[in-house]
């Protein structure tokens, strides 16, 4: 356990206030951090420079058919974000994380990790302060980024997206590149499916309750396969929401998940978070967190390995009845994830007592 003293010395999460302008004028607001981001993510790459002279105008032909209502958003950052690879990385998609969705006794809880291999996105980490006309909400985000991941709109629901298993075309460990670039070129080509991160934001802008939420969720043609949580302000209203591209199916009730389907099917294969074979990576990681179902404690508690890992960037616990959520930045360390920035603490979607916070405005 991490002590109150260590804590305390670790750098604040900045909340920024873009409900003018929204992702748009976070990326303005914080144009250096939003550099910082990309530059991770392509120094990951190997020749990520040279990808992105590529994938730039790629995945721009490729989000301007989606139907995508913020493609305009993601023109603008990337003029206001100098160098390559603002739209390279839209076209990116969430490595693996970890969901558990329960009741508490303020209302619906749910907390996550998100597992991204981009060393450095733990410290740059942000929340920001979103509108729509359905009303405010917060998004657990980096500047740069359109799309949204983890967010809680208080009084409405909080949601989170999952990366769904593989489609895989071959048997063979040494073909899986294959599978990975057949996946990437079917979502290429088809048109008129938006990414699941840009439907979340949607459902976050426009859905007034949590039924309106899980049907838009459930509806809507998506580009990949993709797992939401969603959670609302009543008991009992926790819902997975299990998707392809074009068709879904709802577990209701409590649950974890990791990255692979509740029931196996086959030709999908489980992502991995950390180290181990898929299937029994994803196991171990459900099956730890189970453990939490119904349990209280102080924030990030439950995150320990196998739940994180060298991967894990980010945890987040979120009640939108309470109107609560916990944030924290985390990159690898020597005995796995580290937490590397204060706890961000929020009350009624409020700072408490300034806790982990820089504000942005």
């Amino acid at each position: 356990m991490v002590s109150d003293d260590h804590l305390s010395a670790l750098p604040a999460i900045a909340v920024v206030d873009a409900r003018d302008g929204g992702p748009l004028t976070h990326a303005r607001l914080r144009v250096t951090q939003a550099e910082a981001v990309r530059d991770a993510c392509l120094g990951w790459l190997p020749a990520g420079q040279s990808l992105a002279c590529i994938g730039d105008p790629l995945v721009r032909w490729w989000l301007r058919r989606s139907g995508s209502a913020y493609v305009d958003d993601i023109d603008a950052i990337a003029q206001a974000v100098p160098g390559r690879g603002i739209w390279f990385l839209h076209g990116a998609y969430l490595f693996g994380c970890t969901t558990l969705a329960d009741d508490s006794r303020a209302g619906p809880r749910l907390r996550r990790t998100l597992d991204w291999p981009f060393p450095g996105l733990g410290h740059l980490v942000d929340v920001a302060r979103q509108a729509g006309p359905a009303g405010d909400y917060l998004s657990v985000t980096w500047p740069g980024f359109a799309g949204v991941l983890t967010a809680m709109a208080p009084g409405r629901f909080a949601a989170a997206i999952n990366q769904a298993p593989m489609r895989r075309l071959t048997r063979r460990p040494w073909l899986r590149w294959l599978d990975y670039a057949i996946n990437s070129l079917r979502a290429l080509m088809r048109g008129g499916r938006e990414p699941p991160e840009h439907l979340l934001r949607r459902v976050f802008e426009t859905c007034a309750t949590f039924d309106e939420a899980q049907q838009l969720l459930r509806s809507a043609p998506v580009a990949r396969p993709v797992l939401f949580t969603l959670t609302g302000v009543n008991p009992g209203e926790q819902v997975i929401i299990e998707r392809e591209e074009t068709t879904a199916r709802i577990l209701r009730g409590a649950a974890v998940v990791a990255n692979a389907w509740r029931d196996e099917r086959p030709g999908w294969e489980s992502r991995v978070c950390g180290t181990g074979a898929p299937v029994e990576n994803n196991r171990k990681r459900r099956a730890a967190f189970r453990v939490w179902l119904g349990r209280d404690g102080d924030p990030f508690c439950w995150a320990q390995s196998p739940i994180t890992n060298v991967f894990t960037r980010l945890t987040v616990e979120m009640c939108a009845a309470s109107g609560a959520m916990r944030v924290a930045g985390w990159e690898a360390g020597a005995r796995g994830a580290s937490q590397v920035t204060q706890t961000l603490i929020l009350d009624n979607g409020r700072a408490a007592d300034g806790t982990g916070q820089r504000a942005v405005a």
